[in-house]
């Protein structure tokens, strides 16, 4: 569940940025902390397509045997 909570913290540091009326020091703190999470966010996507390419190509493999 980090994958779904590390975006919903997401969308709630894009709301307050995109509201505007935040004293820089917080809105870079902000911006740096979604910057991180935007990144484990995107590893965690890339892995899992991996695994799925990895588990449609196995399919697709026994499927041509049968």
């Amino acid at each position: 569940m980090k994958f779904e909570s590390d975006m919903q913290r997401l969308a709630e540091i894009t709301a307050k940025l995109e509201q505007g009326g935040l004293p820089l020091e917080e809105a870079v703190k902000l911006y740096g902390e979604g910057a991180k999470l935007a990144a484990a966010c995107k590893k965690e996507l890339d892995s899992a397509k991996l695994a799925v390419t990895a588990y449609q190509q196995e399919h697709a493999a026994e499927a041509a045997q049968s």
